[in-house]
């Protein structure tokens, strides 16, 4: 279903099977907070709730899709490590989701493919090799995986290292000293790899495997 917010006259899309058959749909705008109700027709042998029922989603992961623009998703517990990537976002453009914490993240994950995800090694927990998000990133399928930037925020290993980017299975590391950098950091991996798959794609095709 797509919707316009009569507030700020911000433009989403909301997948179907989101809104509940029979119900008035209450949902927060996503940039103005403003709530917007929705009427779906009532569908036969819906379950419960009645024509007049009022379903709130607004603790649902991003129920608003925005139909353009980038989206990202940031694990960072610091509150002034996350202060610095959120205002770096917000210039690049791009449509910011907080985790917090890594069942959170899974959670929205699970709606929701992002394009960037910055993740702290750290967050969420005391064991850096054990970051329940990098892990579930890693067991992701490669067709899904190669089209979301990963970029690791750690104390432990340099800027733009990529050899521990590659052990840890992310596209760029981020050491937390360079973290007011963050903007012209993700600019300049983002690119390189947009590159290094346009020649990729541009190369299975050449040899028909695409």
């Amino acid at each position: 279903m797509d919707i316009i917010c009569s507030s700020c006259s911000s433009k989403f899309r909301i997948p179907d099977e989101k809104i509940p058959a029979g119900r008035v749909t209450t949902l927060p705008c996503p940039k103005c907070k403003t709530r917007i109700a929705l009427n779906s027709a009532k569908t036969p042998g819906a379950a419960g709730g009645g024509a007049n029922a009022v379903y709130d989603a607004a603790d649902k992961p991003f129920d608003f899709i925005e139909e353009e623009g980038l989206t990202a998703l940031v694990c960072e517990q610091n509150p002034i490590a996350r202060k610095t990537i959120e205002t770096a976002l917000n210039l690049m453009d791009y449509q910011i989701t907080i985790a917090e914490s890594a069942r959170d993240a899974l959670k929205r994950m699970r709606y929701h493919i992002y394009d960037l995800i910055v993740v702290d090694e750290n967050f969420d927990t005391k064991n850096p090799d054990a970051n329940g998000v990098l892990i579930y990133l890693e067991r992701l399928q490669m067709s899904t995986r190669r089209n979301i930037f990963v970029a690791m925020v750690s104390s432990r290993y340099r800027t733009m290292d990529n050899m521990m980017a590659f052990h840890a299975s992310v596209n760029l590391v981020i050491n937390i000293k360079n973290i007011e950098d963050i903007g012209k950091i993700l600019g300049r991996g983002i690119t390189d790899t947009e590159l290094f798959y346009r020649i990729y794609k541009e190369t299975l095709k050449e040899t028909g495997r695409i």
